[in-house]
């Protein structure tokens, strides 16, 4: 009986929702728990579920062994399905509205200073070839605030550096534009110019814009590492990813005043709540901030 309605939802997801494969087959396999979970029970359809039963299903994930975060994606993908559920009118009801998901502990990654971003380009070494990739690749992570898996895809036939944009390919393959700085542009260039136009490329990698010296894409370790060893020699020893680069991209927008909404689209997060985490902004400058603006602090 569950597999009609499986059959139905995956279609949803990917028609309706556009989502990428894997993130399909994540949503299925939390409604895959879900009915293994029903099968001590009577119920044979979605619209018989209660509030009850979903919280003892919660139970049982936890009694499994699942992180909290674990947990939390399963019951964001219970309210994905029965938000189909209610449009497809398969129920009336919805019995996720009312289900608690564990709390989580946001754990938020390290964020560099401007200063520190600077004293880690500065390190590179500009007289080896991948010197002049390396500049151009950390200068776009920060002006961009890519995914690292955004860098290393980012195609030339992606660039319109004339008008100071790049068009980025993010998860579930959507794509969005996003403003890109002087410096970035201005290394960008003299890369293409100077160093990759001298790489024998492979083939099918033509278009992508940062390689290895085989003339392959570049992995997202090797990002890592690049990055790692800069740090190391910049004296840095807080914990330093890629992602670094971008939480750093996001917090200084907002510090600086940015637009919530604004940061959103350049970070290509679906969901606004996403990007309030990126904006782990201080007590302090919080304060401040009112301090300057609310009447009632004047």
């Amino acid at each position: 009986m569950w597999d009609a309605y499986k059959k139905g939802y995956k279609a949803w997801l990917q028609l309706e929702k556009s989502l990428a494969d894997n993130s399909v087959e994540a949503y299925l396999h939390d409604i895959d728990m879900l009915t293994t979970f029903l099968l001590q029970t009577d119920i044979k359809s979605p619209d018989k579920v209660t509030l009850k039963e979903l919280e003892l299903f919660v139970k049982w994930v936890a009694e499994l062994g699942m992180t909290a975060s674990s947990q939390a994606r399963i019951i964001s993908g219970l309210r994905s399905f029965y938000k189909y559920c209610l449009l497809e009118q398969i129920t009336t009801i919805d019995p996720t509205v009312l289900l608690e998901a564990p709390k989580l502990k946001r754990s938020l990654p390290d964020t560099l200073s401007f200063v520190e971003i600077e004293k880690i380009i500065a390190e590179i070494d500009l007289s080896k070839p991948e010197g002049g990739r390396n500049k151009a690749m950390l200068e776009t992570l920060y002006s961009c605030g890519l995914r690292v898996s955004e860098l290393v895809n980012l195609k030339i036939s992606c660039l319109y550096l004339d008008v100071g944009f790049i068009r980025v390919i993010g998860k579930g393959d959507k794509e969005r534009l996003v403003p890109i700085g002087s410096d970035a542009i201005k290394f960008i260039k003299i890369y293409r110019e100077n160093i990759r136009v001298h790489i024998p490329i492979k083939k099918e990698q033509e278009d992508i814009l940062f390689l290895n010296r085989r003339g392959s894409k570049l992995s997202r370790v090797m990002v890592f590492l690049i990055l790692k060893e800069l740090a190391k020699k910049a004296g840095i020893t807080k914990s330093i990813s890629p992602h670094t680069f971008r939480h750093s991209f996001a917090t200084h927008l907002v510090e600086g005043g940015a637009d919530l909404r604004a940061v959103q689209e350049m970070l290509g997060h679906e969901s606004i709540t996403t990007t309030e985490i990126y904006t782990h902004l201080d007590r302090e400058y919080l304060r401040n901030t009112l301090e300057q603006f609310h009447p009632a602090f004047k």
